[in-house]
């Protein structure tokens, strides 16, 4: 293979001929400029340089794998990297020194994000903060905590609380998990192995995404290696969001690449055929793309959800290979036989789809709007608990039911599990205490999590999570908005 010149490679810096360097190997990417799912201006950033650091910010390198055919031209001459084009630093900034306050002072969920805002690069906040066109279903999943309130009973002995829950046969010390986020290296240095760290240290579930920005294998290595530092072992167990791929074959080989690791489970994601339209994500690459020189195309194949979308990357985007609209509920009778372990739904919006899951013998399902980043005017998991409530109850019970989305208090994971749910999923205050502290903060988050849920427990009136039942908690006012869809209005 050609040995090759910085020198050279930093002369190639254009959109009419842009080369990077990415792990000593130069690519000639000019091609690929209008199908980078995270629009052509982030790489023409970094045309002629090392783009190395940049690029594992988002995806593991082997993602590299993504790029035309023929797009290695050679490697780097080491003698010569002086000679390339000089970048920015872009990383994200690591929490020390920066005159945060100490993680102590955040006491609530909502502290961590206005820690992390004052810390992050904007393109990583407004990645972590967006959400689908006007940002009502984000809305509705942050309104809906609120509109149920609590029937607490007193005069009880609360002395000591019991917060124990399983999940998928799992013992957990809490009822809430880490939800899955993608590309997490664009949020701290350290990615997902820092979060896995953090949530190891407490003993709290996670849920790993397909998007990450480190690999399935690398992820579990970090797992594997910081319990071996331990004198007694975390509880801590990593589950696998997937994304189906179109190819079958791909599809199955990333299951046995899951199954070989040791993830405990499979969170297929179902509400995300296509990507929803990432609002915030848009205006910040429009704007990127027009400070290069360039406006990007409008309506891009990964942006419409043709064959080639993928899971979501930095901003929602998509890399290509996955994301397939075509899978149905029959694709679960091949899944089973080549997964043969737990399979939880992601993204089940009403009861019919959660009685099918039922039907179809589904281990759990999370309820979920994918927070709030798919489609517009989504209704809130609770909404859907509430809805499976009312028309087909008899499922609860027969299989795990996960809820997430716009969790901001310790204490309303208890409303949740009244109402049937098995675990809470809280995704966004860990991605900010990440970015903000690392694993520190995350470790915080899960204090200021387990405190509000003990004292919640507490004046509630009960001692273990098994006492909680419907008629502590009233849900009058979500009840009365709910729909009644004509598939059930016959059990009324």
């Amino acid at each position: 293979m050609d040995s090759i010149d910085g020198a050279h490679v930093a002369e190639h810096n254009s959109k009419s001929s842009c080369w990077i360097v990415l792990d000593s190997n130069v690519y000639d990417v000019t091609s690929f400029l209008q199908k980078h799912p995270g629009g052509a201006a982030i790489i023409l950033k970094q045309a002629g340089t090392d783009a190395t650091r940049e690029f594992q910010n988002y995806h593991p390198l082997g993602y590299v794998s993504i790029l035309p055919a023929g797009s290695l031209i050679g490697r780097i001459d080491p003698g010569t990297l002086g000679n390339l084009r000089k970048q920015k630093e872009s990383a994200p900034k690591v929490a020390h020194g920066d005159g945060l306050p100490h993680p102590s002072l955040c006491v609530s969920c909502p502290d961590f994000e206005t820690a992390a805002k004052a810390i992050l690069p904007h393109k990583s906040y407004i990645y972590a903060s967006g959400s689908a066109n006007a940002g009502l279903s984000l809305k509705t999943n942050l309104d809906d905590w609120q509109r149920i309130q609590f029937r607490p009973r007193v005069m009880r002995n609360v002395g000591d609380v019991d917060t124990r829950r399983a999940m998928l046969g799992h013992s957990s010390l809490y009822p809430f998990y880490i939800a899955p986020m993608g590309t997490l290296g664009a949020i701290h240095p350290g990615a997902e192995p820092e979060m896995v760290r953090g949530a190891i240290a407490k003993g709290v579930h996670m849920v790993v995404s397909t998007a990450s920005t480190k690999s399935a294998q690398e992820i579990m290595q970090s797992f594997a290696d910081e319990q071996r530092g331990l004198s007694d072992q975390s509880p801590t167990q990593l589950f696998y969001q997937y994304y189906m791929p179109v190819d079958r074959t791909k599809a199955i080989e990333l299951m046995h690449i899951v199954k070989k690791c040791g993830y405990k489970g499979l969170w297929i994601t179902v509400d995300a055929p296509v990507l929803g339209k990432r609002t915030k994500d848009r205006a910040l690459q429009a704007e990127e793309a027009l400070a290069v020189g360039m406006e990007e195309e409008r309506s891009a194949e990964w942006e419409v959800g043709g064959e080639n979308a993928f899971a979501p990357a930095m901003g929602g985007r998509a890399v290509t290979g996955q994301l397939s609209p075509h899978t149905t509920w029959d694709d679960l009778a091949w899944i089973r036989k080549v997964w043969n372990g737990s399979i939880v739904l992601k993204g089940i919006q009403c009861a019919e789809d959660a009685k099918l899951a039922h039907e179809y013998g589904i281990d759990g399902i999370l309820l979920s709007n994918h927070g709030g980043r798919q489609l517009h005017t989504a209704p809130s998991a609770l909404m859907t608990l509430c809805e499976i409530r009312t028309y087909c109850p008899e499922i609860i019970g027969k299989m795990e039911i996960f809820v997430d989305g716009g969790l901001r208090d310790g204490s309303d994971v208890l409303k949740a599990l009244c109402l049937g749910a098995t675990a809470v999923g809280v995704g966004r205050p860990f991605m900010y205490a990440l970015g903000a502290y690392g694993a520190k903060g995350v470790e915080r988050c899960v204090d200021v999590l387990v405190e509000e849920l003990a004292i919640g427990m507490r004046l509630l009136g009960v001692t273990a999570l098994d006492q909680l039942k419907p008629d502590m908690v009233n849900a009058t006012k979500l009840l009365n908005d709910m729909w009644k869809p004509e598939s059930f209005r016959n059990r009324l």
